[in-house]
């Protein structure tokens, strides 16, 4: 699947490439990263490619990375236009200003006035509430992204890290009261991190948000580069992040993953991408890259067709423990369909019913 294979995001008529390029990493300002040089040939080759979805946020290396996409695309119309600009409000880049970051109307406002300012541009396409605010209504959030949407200054709305009670609060509200809808939700979603499966993955395809997962490789750890050989270079080469999710279960996914790598002829990057944007939901996967041959790498992946055993041996392996009522809704079918089978989910006949009408009250 090429990446000019575009998909529609969520219920809307957005249409984006199937992996959208994710820009945190632009910018050297907080010590690593990408130069201005290598984040304009990354961007390059991305549009080259035919990709059209660029992600960023307000506090992405201090606000360079917004810059550096406005530096690269603002000055010219057309391309700005040819492009799908996310980016996301929330974080907080004046320190001892309680009203510099969250999900507030003031700071709503003035967080995308400053982001149209460092992306050269009138408009945002997709914008995103980077994570909940808990001390903020949802209303006042949604009232306030509508209006911004109303003003054209925002095109569609989002929101990131979000429990699913409160995105499906907020969806529900905006639906009734005639406010911009969500159309897609950003959460984590990896081989390492699937406990997404139990509520937000559902509530989505339900409530017709596009998923685009971040941190697909998780933070490199599934790229194959971390091995059970390579084990204590690789926990004093990275950070936290890496080496706490390093172990027996994690290295039993990579040595699948390096086995179906060998299989595919591709990179065990490439196959864990691949997973991820098979899954049911996933409209568009974040990918980032530091260097230009890595944007080559994850590209790659739209070049795989995971094979259903594949997937089944990769599902086996990361399967997750979901918190209550998922994990016992998987049985319910038990004790409802009677044995039979419903929309294609076949059932076993639960113990404890009757046996025969002589048997049943």
């Amino acid at each position: 699947m090429p990446l000019t294979h575009y998909v529609t995001l969520g219920n809307s008529g957005l249409r984006v490439s199937p992996f959208c390029l994710g820009t945190m990493t632009f910018g050297e300002d907080w010590g690593w990263g990408s130069s201005a040089a290598e984040s304009e040939a990354i961007l390059a080759r991305f549009l080259e490619c035919g990709g059209n979805f660029i992600d960023t946020a307000n506090v992405y290396t201090k606000g360079h990375s917004e810059k550096l996409i406005g530096d690269f695309i603002g000055p010219d119309r057309h391309k700005r236009d040819r492009v799908v600009i996310a980016t996301k409000f929330f974080g907080n880049l004046f320190p001892g200003d309680p009203n510099g970051g969250g999900a507030g109307r003031k700071t709503i406002v003035s967080s995308c006035e400053q982001s149209l300012r460092r992306l050269q541009t009138d408009y945002i396409d997709l914008y995103w509430m980077h994570c909940w605010d808990r001390f903020t209504p949802i209303e006042e959030t949604m009232r306030a992204l509508d209006d911004l949407v109303a003003a054209g200054k925002v095109r569609y709305i989002g929101l990131s890290d979000t429990p699913a009670w409160k995105v499906a609060q907020a969806q529900t509200i905006a639906r009734f009261r005639g406010w911009a809808p969500l159309v897609a939700l950003q959460i984590e979603y990896s081989l390492l991190e699937r406990t997404v499966e139990g509520e937000l993955i559902p509530m989505a395809r339900e409530l017709g948000l596009g998923v685009t997962p971040w941190s697909p490789l998780k933070s490199g750890v599934l790229s194959g580069k971390y091995t059970r050989e390579n084990a204590a270079a690789a926990k004093a080469d990275r950070g936290e992040r890496v080496t706490a999710a390093l172990g027996e279960k994690v290295y039993a996914i990579i040595d699948e993953l390096v086995r179906i790598a060998k299989e595919t002829a591709a990179t065990p990057a490439s196959v864990a991408l691949a997973w991820v944007q098979s899954r049911p939901g996933v409209a568009s996967t974040i990918i980032g890259a530091r260097r230009p041959d890595q944007l080559e790498q994850n590209l790659a992946a739209l070049d795989i067709s995971l094979a259903a055993d594949q997937v089944a041996r990769l599902d086996k392996l990361s399967k997750p423990t979901l918190s209550f009522p998922m994990q016992f809704l998987n049985v319910a079918s038990m004790f409802s369909q009677g044995g039979t089978t419903v929309n294609g989910e076949p059932s076993t006949v639960w113990p404890l019913a009757p046996k025969n009408d002589a048997d049943r009250y």
